[in-house]
């Protein structure tokens, strides 16, 4: 399957992938048979087309540096009744080419032609602050 869009979100409160990989494994109460789950208000409109492929990209301290494929979607009324969107998401977290973005609110659409590619694993850059990688990324070194 190849997905013509993504989902772009900012993953608040990592200074890394290895920090986001760690809250989703080990501190995130939002699992369900063991599958992590990203909570959102809003149901994408996209669903159908995010399935067919499509990743969410997280934006880490202002640069896109990891993604993971949606599984599925579930719907989840909270505690205080509101109807909430339950983005399943692939264990594996893929890093990316460090790409800076600047800061939004909830989540974007990204079509797959503004995707940044993925690392090969090993590459340049896995570990680097997000900073420094999106530098090296501007001047064309990864």
């Amino acid at each position: 399957m190849t997905a013509n869009v993504h989902l772009l979100k900012l993953s608040v409160g990592s200074e890394s992938v290895e920090q986001l990989i760690d809250w989703q494994r080990h501190r995130s109460k939002q699992r369900k048979d063991g599958r992590y789950y990203h909570l959102t208000r809003m149901w994408p409109k996209r669903a159908g087309e995010l399935l067919e492929g499509g990743s969410i990209y997280w934006v880490i301290q202002g640069v896109i540096l990891a993604r993971q494929r949606i599984t599925a979607f579930e719907e989840v009324i909270g505690e205080d009744a509101i109807r909430r969107c339950a983005i399943f998401l692939d264990a594996e977290v893929i890093r990316t080419e460090a790409t800076p973005k600047r800061p939004f609110q909830g989540w974007r659409y990204l079509a797959a032609g503004d995707a940044p590619r993925d690392l090969a694993r090993g590459a340049a850059g896995d570990g680097l602050p997000p900073a420094l990688a999106a530098a090296l990324a501007e001047i064309g070194v990864r």
